[in-house]
């Protein structure tokens, strides 16, 4: 396996990418989550993908890791920019996306447009209601100097997203959610009109354990394989 660094330009911004690379011809990029990056889990989310046959990508969402900008400029648009950018500079003839939490919204609005096989979230955000609490921070260091990222975050709503994407979507949450409500994704679920499949976890909050994640993992990837033929 080997891994490359990349640099790719969005809107005159440098956005890092790591390319994890065997020489399969599938393809799966990893989003992370509004305050997360590219490293840690999502490493060894890259390295157990590429045991399972599939390349990978994670990078950092503008505002986020090594790529430019701060936090407070990120939006839902500039990231779903950011995702469309990174699927442009690596062509596969497969191509899977997995989100979590916020990436799993960026996963899903680009997903119902863009030429990809599947969608895996987990815990993913689908309404806006999952960022109510944050709405009287404004000018903090996690929303912004204003309320533009809500502004934008309104104009994306999951719903008529939802109806546009045909390809198959696994949702993994726990039922002890105290960030994104397990109820959201019970009705996301219910609002998708493609093959779904909604695997719940007992006693798991936002950030899965360990062996959560192992679950989530032994889970994903025969999901992959059947969803992407």
């Amino acid at each position: 396996m080997t891994q490359t660094r990349h640099e790719i330009t969005v809107d005159g911004d440098q956005l890092v990418a790591v390319h994890h690379e065997t020489d399969s011809d599938k393809l799966l990029v990893f989003c992370h989550g509004f305050v997360s990056d590219k490293e840690g889990s999502y490493e060894r989310r890259c390295e157990r993908a590429v045991a399972a046959g599939y390349d990978a990508v994670r990078f950092d969402f503008r505002g986020c890791g090594e790529s430019d900008r701060s936090f407070g400029e990120q939006t839902l648009s500039t990231r779903i920019a950011d995702l469309r950018a990174v699927l442009s500079a690596f062509e596969y003839p497969t191509v899977a996306l997995f989100g979590s939490s916020f990436g799993a919204s960026v996963a899903f609005h680009v997903g119902a447009t863009e030429d990809i096989d599947a969608i895996a979230a987990r815990a993913p955000v689908t309404y806006t209601r999952a960022f109510d609490r944050y709405r009287s921070d404004a000018g903090s260091p996690v929303v912004g100097p204003d309320d533009s990222f809500f502004t934008d975050l309104d104009a994306h709503p999951f719903e008529p997203t939802a109806t546009e994407i045909t390809v198959p979507v696994a949702i993994f949450h726990g039922r002890e959610d105290e960030s994104v409500p397990v109820t959201d994704s019970l009705d996301a679920a219910a609002v998708l009109s493609t093959d779904t499949t909604l695997e719940l976890y007992a006693e798991e909050g936002h950030r899965f354990s360990e062996t959560a994640e192992q679950r989530l993992c032994e889970r994903l990837f025969p999901w992959l394989d059947r969803a992407c033929g």
